[in-house]
């Protein structure tokens, strides 16, 4: 049987989905997603996806036929959603071998991860509402190459792929050493009690994996502020095992996804989950930055009184001049 939550059993060399059906041995031979019947439908909007990222379309399009990712081992640690199985299936079209995972327990597209994992244009390890044991479980099965010690590259956002591999060779390093085994109970942290337990079966199994695995990585791109303010502090303690690439804060990302983006999901993010008027509500937003900016102006645009927290001057005095509202948290909920 297969972990907890994912919806396939494997009985007597036939593959089952949750809905009955049987499947080939070769399709879900090294994917784990919630169901493969969603593959249709989730390759109708990769279709649809296609037209609206045609910089990744004309990429394929140039470079296919010279295939510059031949041979190159890529891991991602993304949201997996429609718009990653268009990025995954570039990375494939332009040569790559690619193992995908999620890099949110909630943020996964069943649809997408069954569409990808069906066409077999990824290993993809991801379902919607994964256990935090099933997410670092996800994320160990993306960066496992059987055969190999490795991927050579890892897109990572957030940095828990870059962490498990950082954290797995200096536990390893430790058991080397004197023989001690990662604790879940040294930490009263639920993820990173998740983390060691994960390290702790691994280093079981293969004392040396991760210092392996850290070798052969030859560089990850991180694609959001938290993993690249963790990747800085890595790095000028001189613990960063590889070279990084800062994806957040190229202009393509820092603006259309952490403005414009945040300023089209937000409101829908809240009207799909509460079926709530935002007119007439008072919202405040922490912090004004580029993700700040994108979620007031779409709070505003939807009616709601709108006020914002900052602990920096000149983001305060950006949101006075747009006619916002400048509070403290604690004048606000007090």
């Amino acid at each position: 049987s297969l972990r907890p939550n994912s919806a396939w059993l494997k009985v007597s060399g036939v593959v089952w989905n949750k809905r009955g059906s049987k499947l080939p041995p070769s399709i879900m031979a090294d994917s784990k997603v919630k169901d493969i019947g969603l593959a249709e439908f989730g390759r109708k909007e990769l279709k649809l996806a296609e037209h609206e990222m045609p910089g990744l379309m004309e990429t394929r399009k140039e470079y296919g036929a010279a295939q510059p990712l031949k041979g190159v081992n890529i891991t991602g640690s993304l949201h997996m959603t429609i718009q990653t199985g268009v990025l995954i299936e570039t990375l494939q079209a332009l040569g790559a071998t690619v193992r995908w995972c999620s890099c949110n327990i909630f943020s996964t597209q069943d649809h997408a991860a069954s569409a990808i994992a069906k066409a077999q244009t990824a290993s993809v390890f991801a379902w919607k509402g994964e256990t935090l044991e099933e997410y670092w479980w996800c994320t160990e099965q993306a960066l496992t190459w059987p055969g190999k010690d490795g991927p050579d590259m890892i897109v990572d956002d957030g940095g828990d792929a870059t962490l498990l591999i950082h954290e797995g060779k200096r536990r390893e390093e430790a058991f080397a050493k004197d023989g001690t085994l990662p604790d879940p109970a040294e930490t009263e942290n639920a993820e990173f009690k998740c983390v060691l337990s994960v390290l702790r079966e691994s280093i079981q199994k293969d004392p040396t994996k991760w210092s392996r695995m850290a070798k052969t990585v030859r560089g990850v791109s991180e694609e959001t502020t938290t993993g690249v303010h963790r990747l800085i502090q890595m790095a000028e303690k001189g613990e960063l095992l590889f070279p990084a690439i800062n994806v957040n804060d190229c202009v393509t990302k820092s603006k259309f996804d952490n403005v414009y983006g945040c300023r089209h999901s937000l409101p829908d993010g809240i009207m799909r989950a509460t079926d709530v008027m935002i007119g007439g509500k008072r919202v405040v937003v922490c912090g004004y930055g580029d993700v700040g900016k994108g979620s007031a102006f779409a709070m505003r645009g939807a009616g709601a009184r709108v006020i914002i927290t900052e602990v920096d001057p000149i983001c305060a005095l950006q949101a006075c001049m747009e006619g916002f509202q400048v509070a403290t948290l604690e004048d606000v909920i007090g």
